[in-house]
């Protein structure tokens, strides 16, 4: 990418309107979007598979003519298969932030928050003030523990708490046994929220809390569908409870047709293609591990461990994670995620979503050589 382009010098404050980043698009516009590779956003780069995506364009001309339906039974029962939970302790939304708002604004008066962690869990609430930070220390490289996170829960008299499990921005996995022990610690707890958007890339075998979750009144899954199936641009997020009541709460404040027509078809294209997105989901967490790895022989940065398909790092140096984002997307066409951002995060802070082997190498290789630079 030549310097001509120079998104961050003509769009520099769009940084500063979003606790997000800014899209590609936003920044440099759709056009020269496509020759940068997105690093930043968080999505499997082999799925859909290029079947699904001939079989949406074919019916694309039909499917923006149509309404979507207004019954979600449909698409229930298809993500349900692929889940294997009963479809009627599901809810589809128009991303999980559509769901996000739904539980702060329906469910919630105050809560537990570790932070960092994705913002919307605290800007979407009816007032900020209502999350109570459990604030994550810089030299336990930001990890949860969550006894003395539920232990600090009580003493605050909250009834409601958060677990980001991989952890965002982070990438702390808990273990499956540990996450079942500390919902059985937790049962006086009115509700616990789990987003597990990221769970599958944490192994080969997923170890969510999917077939376990009727168990446990009080538990809310939280997942977002644009990081494993690889379709932010679609919208699609879900939520799971085996506590009816809690859903159908949230369900009186859903609109109709939150999900779109193309959304929907496909959803009803993923019981067929099931095993193929467990092929790409495996492909993606060898990538990882090899990023992970790469990521570690470079001297000037401390690479945080991961159970999700990105990687966070941090700046030795004095370059802030804004300067190597700049020079990154200017100089190499790569666009990478600054933390600086994040509640309780410094500004050295780098996130890599994983690209693939072949872009995550022209990451590496670009990292070593503006790092190295700078040391010089």
């Amino acid at each position: 990418m030549s310097n001509d382009i120079a998104p961050t010098e003509l769009r520099k404050h769009l940084f500063y309107e979003t606790s997000h980043s800014p899209s590609l698009a936003d920044l440099v516009g759709y056009e020269k979007a496509r020759d940068i590779i997105d690093f930043c956003f968080i999505a499997n780069p082999y799925y859909p598979t290029p079947g699904m995506l001939k079989d949406l364009t074919d019916n694309f001309p039909n499917l923006i003519k149509s309404y979507p339906s207004s019954n979600p039974e449909k698409s229930q029962s298809d993500l349900a298969t692929v889940l294997h939970v009963n479809p009627d302790h599901l809810i589809i939304g128009n991303g999980a932030t559509e769901l996000i708002v739904l539980i702060n604004t329906t469910l919630i008066d105050r809560i537990a928050v570790p932070v960092p962690t994705f913002g919307e869990y605290i800007e979407k609430l009816r007032d900020q003030r209502d999350a109570e930070l459990f604030n994550l220390k810089p030299h336990e490289n930001f990890n949860l523990d969550l006894t003395k996170y539920l232990i600090w829960a009580r003493r605050r008299g909250l009834k409601a708490l958060l677990i980001i499990n991989p952890g965002n921005p982070t990438g702390q996995l808990f273990p499956l046994d540990e996450m079942k022990d500390f919902l059985q610690r937790a049962k006086d707890m009115e509700l616990v929220i789990v987003d597990e958007s990221f769970i599958d890339f944490a192994g080969d075998a997923i170890p969510s809390l999917l077939p376990i979750a009727d168990q446990f009144s009080n538990l809310l899954l939280v997942r977002s569908m644009s990081k494993h199936c690889g379709i932010p641009g679609l919208r699609l997020g879900y939520c799971y409870s085996g506590n009816l009541f809690v859903l159908n709460r949230m369900r009186q404040f859903i609109p109709t047709w939150n999900v779109n027509t193309v959304a929907q078809y496909f959803l009803s294209l993923l019981p067929a293609t099931n095993a193929a997105y467990h092929e790409t989901r495996k492909r993606l967490i060898g990538d990882v591990r090899w990023l992970f790895a790469a990521l570690q022989d470079i001297s000037e940065i401390d690479v945080y461990p991961t159970g999700a398909n990105f990687v966070l790092f941090r700046i030795k140096g004095e370059m802030t994670a804004g300067e190597l984002q700049a020079l990154l997307l200017n100089e190499h066409g790569m666009y990478v995620r600054d933390c600086s951002n994040k509640i309780g995060m410094d500004n050295f802070h780098i996130r890599v979503a994983s690209q693939g082997r072949e872009k995550d190498a022209l990451l590496v290789g670009a990292l070593r050589k503006l790092l190295h630079r700078n040391a010089v």
